[in-house]
């Protein structure tokens, strides 16, 4: 699916200021909020869409990118116009309101308790491509991927802590998560490097994972590609990505689909092309002759007197559409193909033909030679 103009994503124009789309990206990231809209996982979609617009947007350099190639700033490929890939939404949603109000981000803004780093978090979302033939593409098919990822350790469920061990609060912090730096006659506030902002540690850390509550692993997953994918369609495995934090709900894969080229067919939206050769005597007197589809052959009448590069239309031959408006068509343009040698009888009996022609039966022969006449004076 085509990704939305950034602008539209924010409901902004392309004139407002840089405090405009922050202010706009404030009131719908707050609206569209995972821990706002639980189990919603529509609002779950646009508010990522959301972060991803408001990082390309909120940079000066990033947004005069995306003014002038679109989208296409931010390809792979293309990278150093615009700098580094996005972030993980939860982050910018983090930074663009930390400190707001003067508490936590989700006490000032859904009226919870105190948000705390240490309780469970969702994991990463994870991207992966994977490359299918075009007949895959077309008719659908199950494919088994391999991706190793940060899955929940077996040992300790994804708490990452020995069973029987609990939390106890940072000596280090005394449980504020951040610690006061001397720099001559100022203070530093960082964060605690023995719970890493945390405000808490565990009292004996799972020894399989080290206390991070995952561990990296391969793992097999079923997908379901439906027919009429086309390449950069995006299929999301709901609940496989990386494990979450001391237990919570593992992101999101996403697998990005790449179609191999194919021998004989190109592909144009849902309809498909090819080309057929036939032979001089089939294109001068007519034949039936047979042409391939995705599913096996099918047969196009080929009228006498066709001319090479004509193409005849098979209907409903080409592929699926993905959302279920019917098929495709399947285009054949044919090729008259020349014999590249003859034996003397053959030529004998073209030669017989020709002294019977004049000329009339060769209408773009004669068409072209009449406006190109005065070009032979």
């Amino acid at each position: 699916m085509a990704k939305r103009d950034y602008y539209e994503v924010l409901e902004v124009s392309r004139e407002v200021s840089a405090e405009e789309i922050k202010k706009s990206y404030r009131k719908l990231a707050v609206k569209y909020h995972p821990d706002k809209n639980p189990g919603d996982h529509t609002a779950e979609e646009k508010f990522k869409e959301l972060g991803e617009a408001y990082e390309a947007l909120s940079d000066s350099d990033k947004r005069a990118a995306y003014d002038q190639y679109g989208h296409a700033a931010f390809d792979p490929r293309h990278r150093a116009r615009s700098g580094a890939g996005f972030h993980d939404p939860f982050d910018i949603f983090r930074e663009v309101f930390s400190g707001a109000g003067g508490g936590s981000i989700f006490e000032n803004l859904f009226g919870g308790g105190q948000s705390d780093p240490s309780q469970p978090r969702r994991g990463d979302d994870l991207r992966f491509d994977l490359e299918i033939s075009l007949e895959e593409a077309a008719l659908g098919c199950e494919k088994e991927i391999s991706v190793t990822k940060l899955d929940k350790c077996e040992s300790c469920d994804g708490a990452g802590m020995e069973h029987g061990s609990k939390l106890k609060t940072c000596a280090t912090c005394a449980g504020r998560g951040q610690v006061l730096m001397s720099r001559g006659i100022f203070s530093i506030a960082q964060t605690c490097p023995a719970c890493k902002g945390a405000g808490r540690i565990v009292e004996k850390p799972c020894k399989a994972c080290h206390g991070e509550g995952k561990r990296q692993r391969s793992s097999k997953i079923k997908l379901r590609i439906p027919p009429g994918v086309d390449a950069g369609s995006r299929l999301r495995s709901s609940h496989n990505g990386e494990a979450g934090f001391r237990g919570g709900p593992a992101g999101d894969l996403y697998v990005v689909l790449h179609i191999k080229a194919h021998e004989i067919f190109q592909r144009d939206g849902d309809d498909l092309v090819c080309e057929v050769p036939v032979s001089f005597i089939q294109a001068t007197l007519g034949a039936e002759i047979e042409v391939p589809t995705l599913e096996g052959k099918a047969t196009l009448k080929v009228p006498a007197g066709t001319q090479p590069g004509t193409v005849f239309r098979v209907k409903g031959k080409g592929v699926k559409n993905l959302q279920g408006y019917g098929h495709g068509d399947l285009h054949v343009r044919v090729q008259v193909e020349v014999p590249s040698r003859l034996s003397h009888e053959q030529k004998v009996k073209l030669q017989e033909f020709a002294a019977l022609c004049d000329g009339k039966e060769m209408p773009l022969s004669q068409g072209f030679f009449e406006k190109a006449k005065k070009f032979f004076k």
